[in-house]
């Protein structure tokens, strides 16, 4: 698989990354042993980048896919998140605090069985911490050789900016997919100026894009989805009738939807990596497959046209979670 520089962290890693975000609960139950057969499955076939974080059952998906790299951590590179927590109710907060973040970083060091962690992101923004004392605990974790490289998620350019002016952000994790385009305003040109690398989450725009959903499809207990107003209505129903146009499109293309949704997040010159997740084993070729796959000027020009129509694709934040037991 082609490798990348993941800006100024210096991490050559593949063009495709395997997130874990699905392994954690959010989505329902997960079969563990079908979990684990898709991430070898990846790493076999030359996937050298894992991402998963602390929130994602808090501690579950990383407790699965450290027990499905049993003895492969050598071959690859594994990427978690931090500070958000648990909430008394089942919800989940966002909490950048020191004693926070580095009882986060020992927790996720023990289910990682790890001594350090490659890539350390901040999961979210925590407007209730000021960010002085977040980066002074993130450089006293990286001073004590427990956090190699440190990047962020889901900030904006001017938080980026006031984070690095205390330690530089070396990464970002924005969501990106063909329903969610508005990293392309400011923030992106921000990462391309600075030489920060980007990893984008959801470019399957969580599973729209997957050409499996339909107006009367039924999400398990547990699943994010069930009760997201992005999966109701008639915005819904509209975006569906956007999928079938592309799944068009990538049938004269003798692709798949999700390979053509997949390789337009990387021809984006400013994007470094595309973060894809599944609990299915037969699915991993098919992705890996995707990262192959170039879109001419035209393909883009049509996609444009097919989503003047579309409606914008949020997804959650941490507050909007469903509460469930963790």
């Amino acid at each position: 698989m082609e490798q990348t520089r993941l800006g100024r962290s210096g991490l050559v890693v593949s063009r495709l990354a395997f997130g874990t975000w699905q392994l954690g609960g959010d989505w329902g139950p997960t079969d563990e042993a079908a979990a684990m057969a898709a991430i070898r499955r990846a790493a076999d076939l030359g996937v050298t980048l894992f991402d998963t974080a602390q929130a994602y059952g808090f501690g579950a998906s990383e407790r699965l896919l450290a027990k499905a790299l049993e003895g492969r951590h050598h071959e690859v590179m594994i990427a978690t998140k931090g500070g958000l927590r648990p909430t008394d109710g089942g919800g989940v907060a966002r909490d950048a605090s020191p004693t926070a973040i580095r009882r986060g970083v020992e927790e996720s060091l023990r289910e990682l069985g790890t001594e350090a962690i490659d890539l350390y992101q901040l999961h979210w923004p925590d407007p209730g911490t000021p960010l002085e004392a977040t980066t002074e605990a993130l450089a006293t974790l990286i001073a004590e050789g427990k956090i190699r490289h440190v990047g962020v998620s889901n900030f904006d350019a001017e938080q980026m900016e006031a984070f690095s002016a205390l330690l530089p952000v070396e990464t970002l994790q924005p969501p990106y997919h063909l329903f969610r385009r508005d990293i392309e305003a400011s923030i992106l040109p921000y990462t391309a100026a600075h030489d920060i690398g980007v990893l984008v989450y959801g470019p399957l725009a969580h599973g729209l894009l997957g050409g499996h959903l339909r107006e009367d499809t039924r999400f398990a207990p547990g699943d994010w989805r069930d009760t997201s107003p992005d999966f109701q209505g008639d915005s819904y129903r509209r975006n569906l009738a956007a999928v079938r146009d592309l799944d068009h499109l990538a049938g004269e293309l003798s692709i798949t939807i999700s390979q053509l949704a997949i390789a337009w997040t990387l021809a984006n010159p400013s994007v470094d990596v595309a973060i894809v997740g599944t609990r299915n084993p037969t699915h991993v070729d098919s992705a890996i497959a995707a990262a192959d796959v170039v879109l001419e000027p035209a393909v883009m020009e049509r996609i444009d046209q097919i989503m003047v129509t579309a409606q914008p694709v949020a997804g959650p934040a941490p507050e909007l979670m469903p509460e469930v037991g963790r």
